[in-house]
């Protein structure tokens, strides 16, 4: 067993986590930071392939790429160090704000603070989405399956898990039948 591995797992999983306020999605720029430009332990292609899987299974998309990734480098136990690592800052930040938040929440200086935080959530939210398109969208195809997509999501009643399914089905037609026509 390789316990070094298994530490430098949750430590980067845990430093992630601390460091990102918004969730899986906002945690996505934080993570590729991490994974991919200073630990290599993926490929951006990697990662992005990693958010398209944790988008289409059950879970927070930051914990599926985190035990992904813990898996990848040191099989099951790297996963779960990983996934502990990524989920405790969480709960340890989400314990001691609840034992103390319900004596401040009424306070403008909170109501205002919590209201900037969701703003730069937002923006850090759409910093990841710009990031992944130019990786992702590389040929007319892909621009098709985004805009469809996201017509879908946004302005149908479709579910999002069909939506994600429909893409992946298209995916593989498309690749079987026909080749890339580039932007």
């Amino acid at each position: 067993m390789n316990f070094r591995k298994f530490g430098e797992l949750y430590i980067s999983f845990f430093r992630v986590g601390i460091l990102t306020f918004g969730g899986g999605l906002a945690m996505l720029p934080m993570l590729q930071r991490e994974v991919v430009d200073q630990r290599k332990w993926c490929t951006e292609e990697e990662i992005l392939d990693m958010y398209a899987i944790g988008q289409c299974t059950p879970g927070v998309i930051a914990v599926n790429t985190a035990t992904y990734v813990g898996y990848k480098q040191a099989g099951f136990l790297g996963g779960v160090c990983a996934t502990l690592g990524i989920v405790s800052p969480s709960l340890i930040i989400i314990s001691l704000i609840a034992s103390i938040l319900q004596n401040f929440i009424h306070l403008p200086a909170v109501i205002h603070a919590l209201a900037g935080i969701r703003i730069v959530v937002c923006a850090l939210m759409l910093n990841t989405v710009f990031t992944m398109a130019k990786k992702g969208i590389v040929d007319k195809l892909g621009l098709a399956i985004f805009t469809g997509g996201f017509i879908l999501a946004c302005f149908t009643p479709v579910p999002t898990a069909m939506v994600i399914v429909l893409a992946g089905m298209i995916g593989i037609i498309a690749k079987k039948f026909g080749g890339k026509k580039e932007l």
